[in-house]
């Protein structure tokens, strides 16, 4: 097998939409895949994906600074910008557009983009910046690009609620589709953050996956929901987790909590917990 062609890389805005146009013009349908780089077969699933809807599939590789806080790892986020181009080559990725802070946020950039509903708790209540920024990005590239379609990782399962609740309330003509999360053979997601782990690390981050799903067995069964929740909390840190931020079932659609703590609806089991200085998300239908 001859290896993938270069892949074409764009920095500045002009040129990603004199691409894109061409592209539109000759008829061809187009699909955005957002990411902020250090790329894995988690984000590879998503360029299949995109590949399966339209003709032509555009990757974003931004690290964006909006959406962390100054105590987060913005400085020591993973990026791998030449690796990344390759791995998006042999996907079938057409096009990667990696602007610089600067083209994105330039000096006097004003605007703020505030959301509410289904970013409200969980993330919300720990990272109370992130879905703004999420939300300020997101629309960016998508006026940037005008995509037909849109893949996002059900990893982030809060995240893709917020831009499929922002889609609809401003009308934006894009189908957003969720991709089911990608895990390893032990049942971790896959993740940028997991390069943090230890080996001794990963192989605690290994059994979070199994607690999850005892805990969704447990609620799809319907046992109460506060005694769901305290034991897959107690058990993740048993398992030597450091500490958690949530352990929560929710509503599927919006993240709302079961008003008489059972579950009676499509349902997801949310969780954040630390390993170290990582932090590890994950979730699970119920």
């Amino acid at each position: 097998m001859s290896a993938s062609a270069p892949l074409p890389v764009v920095r500045a805005v002009t040129d990603l939409r004199a691409t894109v146009g061409d592209w539109k013009r000759q008829g061809l349908s187009v699909a955005l895949v957002p990411t902020m780089g250090a790329l894995h077969e988690g984000h590879l699933t998503l360029v299949r994906e995109a590949g399966r809807r339209a003709d032509r599939v555009l990757a974003s590789n931004f690290v964006n600074p909006t959406q962390f806080a100054p105590t987060e790892d913005l400085a020591r986020y993973p990026r791998r910008q030449e690796e990344d181009a390759r791995l998006l080559a042999g996907a079938g990725c057409h096009l990667m557009f990696a602007p610089t802070p600067e083209a994105m946020y330039p000096e006097g950039f004003a605007t703020s983009i505030t959301i509410a509903g289904p970013a409200l708790g969980l993330e919300g209540d720990f990272r109370p910046q992130m879905f703004g920024g999420v939300a300020l990005i997101v629309t960016k590239l998508f006026n940037q690009v005008q995509p037909d379609v849109a893949v996002f990782g059900e990893k982030d399962y809060q995240q893709l609620m917020v831009i499929r609740r922002f889609v609809r309330d401003l009308d934006l003509p894009i189908d957003i589709v969720g991709a089911p999360t990608q895990r390893d053979e032990a049942g971790l997601a896959l993740s940028s953050r997991n390069d943090y782990l230890s080996e001794a690390e990963l192989a605690v981050a290994r059994r979070l996956n199994q607690i999850l799903a005892e805990a969704a067995a447990g609620a799809a069964a319907g046992r109460p929901l506060p005694g769901v929740e305290r034991e897959a909390y107690a058990a993740i840190l048993k398992a030597g987790f450091e500490r958690i931020d949530y352990v929560a079932v929710r509503h599927a659609e919006d993240l709302s909590p079961f008003r008489d703590g059972v579950v009676d609806a499509p349902a997801r089991i949310l969780v954040a917990a630390w390993l170290g200085k990582t932090r590890l998300i994950d979730n699970m239908a119920v």
